[in-house]
């Protein structure tokens, strides 16, 4: 490859998925494959202001030939400028009270918090051991602010090859990038003890509530130009980058 990004080599498909729903990216580097999906709905937004939406993402590894895939180490989000985040009156949970807590412990004591929910799933290849899928619920939760900037913590519980809670706080930055203005950093856990590689993150974050009889969401957008977008950059452990640009279509009342 050289001096060149293998992201640059990579071949790249995007086509439609659904009734207009979301475009959908698939790349082949090397022999790894991901594939990446995002929605924001609902599609009909106000064109100025904002109202309250629900964004959910999934992203699929792999690998043409059925090896290992490589190991997933942070996503770089840029999200679209036309949307905003609204945490006044969303109860925050500190990461003290989430450690070691299973799924469903989490939840319960972060109630208020919970913004997001979803599920991973990774390969683990223990040393001496055939390959093996493991899974575990997703929550997201609203968090104490990082430095004045929101910030959420995505929970995860592990069980092989022991029992642990995985914690990742994600600093929401506002940025000013021509479509973008927020932008936000995943730094991935280690996953069975840095035996295990991501090969499933699915998400959907969004809550309303009810404020002076007004409906208020933790995520907002309006509508300019007939589409919300976000745009991301998966790195992996053995140097591939993934870019993707993803869009999904909106439109104002008539």
């Amino acid at each position: 490859m050289g001096a060149l990004p293998r992201a640059l080599v990579a071949t790249l498909l995007v086509g439609l998925v659904g009734a207009a729903s979301a475009y959908a990216l698939r790349a082949e580097i090397g022999e790894t494959v991901v594939s990446s999906t995002a929605t924001m709905l609902p599609r009909e937004l106000p064109a100025k202001g904002g109202a309250p939406i629900e964004l959910s993402s999934v992203t699929r590894i792999g690998t043409r030939d059925g090896s290992p895939p490589p190991v997933l180490q942070s996503i770089d989000f840029l999200i679209d400028k036309h949307g905003f985040i609204e945490t006044k009156g969303v109860p925050v949970c500190p990461a003290a009270k989430l450690e070691g807590t299973t799924t469903a412990v989490a939840r319960k004591r972060c109630a208020g918090a919970l913004v997001g929910e979803g599920t991973g799933r990774a390969e683990v290849n223990l040393p001496g051991r055939p390959p093996i899928e493991v899974s575990s619920a997703l929550s997201f939760f609203n968090a104490p602010p990082t430095g004045g900037k929101p910030t959420l913590i995505a929970h995860a519980y592990e069980t092989v090859p022991a029992k642990k809670a995985l914690l990742v706080p994600i600093v929401i930055e506002r940025v000013a990038k021509g479509r973008y203005g927020f932008r936000l950093r995943v730094e991935m856990p280690q996953i069975a003890e840095g035996y295990g590689a991501p090969t499933l993150a699915e998400a959907t974050v969004g809550r309303t509530w009810k404020r002076g009889g007004k409906e208020v969401g933790y995520l907002n957008a309006r509508c300019e130009g007939g589409r919300l977008q976000v745009r991301g950059e998966l790195t992996f452990s053995n140097g591939d980058l993934f870019p993707a640009t993803l869009t999904s279509p909106c439109h104002t009342p008539h």
